[in-house]
């Protein structure tokens, strides 16, 4: 007997003695950091957003500071004559565009009015389809002659005192954030990397941190020049079709800022461009040319200039695109549609760079 338990001790002692099994329910706790990272990101919008579009605008901003900081221009003052000089763009830009965007916005319900006539004759099927089948509705379950009310709610100017001074400060934030990002960022990134244990991995990572900055950088700036060269044609061909300057500015610009949203921002900017055609011209034909040139210049852009300037090294892949899109456009709205794309190509470069993770960027190519 003895004999006979010593194996069965054994075997047990093995069982005990053995690596411990790995815990489970890790794959939950990953979905669950998801969700509680998304609804953070959702919640704290209005902190981190200003700090996106900060880091965004001091991107675009960086090849020029390092330029000027090339012809002894000091730093602070290479980030303080950029900051202003953007800032008396859009200002120049906004001023001339005011005037078109208040009287579009307060004339849209008469404009809708008269483009339906315009309409009509499109839409006569559908209309002839939908009368059919209210009629089918009436002989079926009767009808008892009453329509849908539509009640029309006055705008709460209580939202609004609260709401201004709120967009005021983002705005403010924005700015202040970019100028300090410009001067300081450097500074930051260099106490951040002495914070490291040794001195080979301080090089390597500033080697990798000052590529990726580059990289960054170039794209965002390069992206952001090729937009505005879009928007300044399309604004140009409006002129000749006889649309007023601050009308074709208003226009160009919604362009250049739906071109960085792709796929989801040239549908929004055709429907728009058939809209404004229906709406200032008369002929079917002249009706059709906004949204004709648009989609010119963006297939003109898509596939060749900037596969051109930028390069395969910056390509992405559609699916993943419209997925980035959707969930930036359902975190953040029009801001996260238009930061979608330079945030994706930040994580994909980064992902590049770290060794391991080249797999987890040739993903989202």
């Amino acid at each position: 007997m003895p004999q006979d338990a010593t194996p069965t001790l054994s075997v047990a002692d093995e069982a005990s003695n053995g690596s411990p099994p790995r815990p489970r329910g890790s794959n939950a706790l990953l979905v669950l950091a998801t969700l509680a990272v998304g609804y953070t990101l959702w919640a704290a919008q209005d902190v981190i957003l200003p700090i996106l579009l900060a880091m965004f605008f001091a991107l675009v901003g960086n090849p020029v500071i390092r330029l000027l900081h090339r012809l002894w221009v000091p730093r602070f003052l290479a980030a303080l004559l950029v900051l202003l000089g953007g800032m008396a763009f859009a200002g120049t830009l906004a001023y001339q565009m005011a005037p078109s965007a208040i009287a579009w916005a307060s004339e849209a319900p008469r404009a809708l009015r008269a483009l339906a006539p315009k309409l009509r004759e499109f839409t006569k099927p559908v209309l002839e389809a939908n009368k059919a089948a209210e009629t089918f509705a009436r002989a079926a379950g009767g009808d008892s002659g009453r329509r849908p009310q539509v009640v029309q709610t006055a705008p709460d100017p209580y939202r609004m005192l609260t709401e201004t001074p709120r967009l005021l400060a983002s705005l403010l934030a924005v700015v202040l954030l970019t100028f300090f990002f410009m001067v300081y960022g450097v500074n930051l990134q260099r106490n951040a990397i002495a914070l490291l244990p040794g001195r080979q991995q301080k090089k390597f990572t500033v080697e990798i941190l000052q590529s990726i900055e580059r990289e960054v950088s170039r794209y965002v700036l390069t992206i952001s020049l090729i937009n505005t060269v879009v928007g300044l044609l399309f604004a140009v061909a409006l002129v000749l079709m006889d649309i007023r300057l601050s009308e074709a500015l208003l226009w160009g610009t919604m362009v250049a800022l739906l071109n960085f949203a792709p796929y989801v921002g040239p549908l929004i900017g055709m429907l728009a461009m058939l809209l404004v055609g229906f709406v200032t011209f008369d002929d079917a034909w002249m009706a059709l040319m906004p949204a004709a040139v648009y989609l010119v210049l963006h297939t003109i852009e898509g596939q060749v200039v900037t596969p051109i300037v930028l390069g395969r090294s910056m390509a992405l892949s559609p699916l993943v695109l419209i997925l980035a899109l959707m969930l930036f456009g359902w975190l953040w709205g029009i801001v996260g549609l238009l930061l979608a794309v330079p945030l994706l190509v930040c994580v994909k470069l980064v992902l590049a760079r770290i060794e391991g993770m080249e797999g987890w960027s040739r993903l989202l190519e």
